[in-house]
């Protein structure tokens, strides 16, 4: 891996925890635009530049991105984002209020370590995705949101950021999720140095959250050489590194709208000729204490559903393929606006959601050794197939590029 320090924008310490703000992508239309009414100077702003504009206007206009732009300039006029011109690199840690605590690297990775396949990705990226991230780059001339990335375990570099970590922290607050943020600058060359140095033996990497900020990161890069550029800082893309032994990953649940003539017993017994043994009905919710089992709520009641077949692949490839195609006639969950995704909730927000139109499916969590061994083979998983927990803050550093 060719991890390299960064010269950023970032919020004054005093101004971090109301400026910072959860990733673009963790918000719908309508959570986004209510939080950025009550929080009008927050990253998200910037980062959804659409919620400046009425409801149903065209979110990848020309003008959405220059209000993004316009946005960026009002916060450091008004001191929120001051520069940080000495090329450093920055320990992120973020610690839960029950107590999970994970520590990453912030700078940028090279953009070849991407294309070349050393940065492993494991998802499909959707077009309209990565041109609205292409787009929100260009209109900014900077990257934002970091791409989460983790590694295998080093004791090197676990060595090298618990000494980094033992000065003052220059951010140290709890943010809107109530997760602590704590950041550390790491300025001094011998310690820029030796991540570097320690990183550059990691040979392989992955692509925990953010393929679609990787992959306009990427094609921005490509272009720019394109057209001959040298030495372009578009050649790096922010990021933040974590070993894979902190990362915890939590549930990510399925609901599908019914179609109009849904038949619950045709349909539990098409789950039962597919390979699953279902449960009796119930009233108390059905959380997977293990790979293959799977919780149920359909029209009021929970039911365990345990797969009989193999064990090879992933829970939520079984679900895909042997359920939501098959029988709810979802092929492509990526687009099918049938199929939403709700990640690390409870049991009531799933029944609240479902309601008695949809049926809710909860998950056991995908682990980070079955990411690693997909990507490592090339593979691809459903979308949505990890939620980790606790997320990223997005706002801590912006990566000028031009």
């Amino acid at each position: 891996m060719h991890v390299e320090p960064i010269t950023c924008l970032r919020p004054a310490p005093e101004r971090a925890a109301e400026f910072a703000s959860l990733p673009y992508d963790v918000f719908t239309d309508e959570e986004a635009r209510a939080y950025v009414a009550e929080h009008p100077t927050s990253f998200l702003a910037i980062d959804r530049p659409e919620t400046g504009f009425d409801i149903g206007y065209d979110a990848q206009a020309p003008e959405v991105y220059e209000y993004a732009a316009k946005l960026l300039r009002e916060r450091q006029l008004d001191g929120t984002l001051v520069r940080d011109e000495k090329p450093c690199l920055y320990l992120y840690e973020l610690t839960t209020p029950d107590g999970h605590r994970q520590t990453g690297v912030l700078g940028a990775i090279a953009a070849d370590d991407y294309l070349d396949g050393t940065l492993c990705k494991h998802e499909l990226t959707l077009p309209q995705k990565e041109a609205d991230r292409v787009r929100h780059i260009t209109g900014l001339r900077a990257q934002t949101g970091p791409v989460f990335v983790a590694y295998r375990d080093s004791m090197a570099i676990d060595v090298i950021v618990g000494a980094a970590k033992q000065g003052e922290p220059i951010y140290d607050f709890v943010a809107s999720d109530g997760v602590h943020q704590r950041v550390w600058r790491v300025a001094r060359e011998v310690g820029v140095g030796a991540l570097g140095v320690a990183f550059s033996t990691v040979e392989r990497a992955y692509i925990a959250d953010g393929h679609h900020r990787a992959a306009a990161a990427a094609a921005i890069c490509e272009k720019r050489r394109a057209e001959g550029r040298v030495d372009d800082p578009a050649e790096a893309f922010l990021a933040v590194l974590f070993p894979a032994n902190q990362l915890r990953i939590l549930a990510y649940n399925r609901i599908i709208e019914l179609p109009e003539d849904f038949d619950e017993a045709a349909f539990l017994a098409a789950l039962d000729a597919a390979g699953f043994s279902c449960g009796d009905a119930r009233d108390a919710a059905v959380v997977p204490e293990r790979k293959d089992e799977f919780g149920m709520y359909l029209h009021g009641t929970w039911r365990e559903l345990c797969w009989r077949g193999s064990s090879d692949e992933l829970d939520v490839t079984v679900l895909q393929d042997q359920v939501l195609e098959p029988l709810l006639g979802i092929a492509d969950p990526r687009t099918d606006e049938r199929a939403s995704f709700v990640g690390g909730v409870d049991a009531a927000e799933l029944e609240r959601r479902a309601g008695d139109h949809a049926v809710a499916f909860a998950l056991f969590p995908t682990s980070m050794d079955e990411l690693m061994a997909v990507a490592d083979k090339g593979g691809i998983m459903p979308p949505k197939s990890t939620w980790f927990d606790p997320k990223l803050q997005s706002g801590l550093a912006i990566r000028r590029i031009w």
